[in-house]
């Protein structure tokens, strides 16, 4: 039985990302080409929009952040989110442009203070398989929604590098892709 997208416990902590049909969110290089030559409707089923307006706080590793301001900087765009990020970091970075928190802590610590700065939204996991697994590994991951573009690459990053058991809360297409959403079963 499908469960509406609109049915987001509005605190849950979600994975939330695009992959490949072979099972990767970026090619060797961190790259993210072969995403955006998909189509997609910004506004079809399960989209980002719509999707970003219910999270209240994001976590991301340093890969992902390191991604973010090198493809801000070469478009010339500022810091896209509104909401307090956390990133899960050992490397040193530039003073950031928006509400950006470094930490080396444990999830289970920083998970608290995330929580808290969501105000009653979502924690969004943005990137990383690795970073993923430990929130999901500590039992304080919710949702999978994985939107499989029509492409492969061969090698690359995987999705979520360890096990994960879930179950299919919801499937519907939005042009070229399949979007997913699942449950984390515990």
């Amino acid at each position: 039985m499908s469960v509406p997208a609109d049915t987001l416990d509005p605190m849950a902590t979600v994975f939330y990302t695009a992959c490949t049909l072979d099972g990767f969110i970026a090619d060797p290089d961190d790259g993210l080409d072969w995403l955006f030559k998909q189509d997609i409707d910004q506004e079809g089923p399960m989209n980002y929009t719509a999707f970003i307006a219910d999270m209240g706080a994001l976590a991301m590793g340093a890969s992902t952040y390191q991604w973010l301001l090198d493809h801000l900087e070469a478009d010339g765009e500022a810091w896209p989110y509104t909401q307090p990020t956390w990133v899960f970091t050992h490397r040193t970075f530039p003073e950031p442009a928006g509400d950006v928190r470094f930490t080396q802590a444990d999830v289970r610590e920083v998970h608290a203070a995330m929580a808290e700065a969501a105000d009653g939204r979502g924690v969004w996991v943005v990137g990383g398989g690795d970073l993923v697994g430990q929130f999901a590994d500590v039992g304080m991951l919710d949702e999978v929604w994985v939107q499989f573009a029509p492409v492969t690459l061969g090698a690359g990053k995987p999705l979520l590098p360890r096990r994960l058991d879930l179950r299919l809360l919801d499937v519907a297409r939005n042009r070229d892709f399949c979007m997913t959403r699942y449950a984390v079963t515990r």
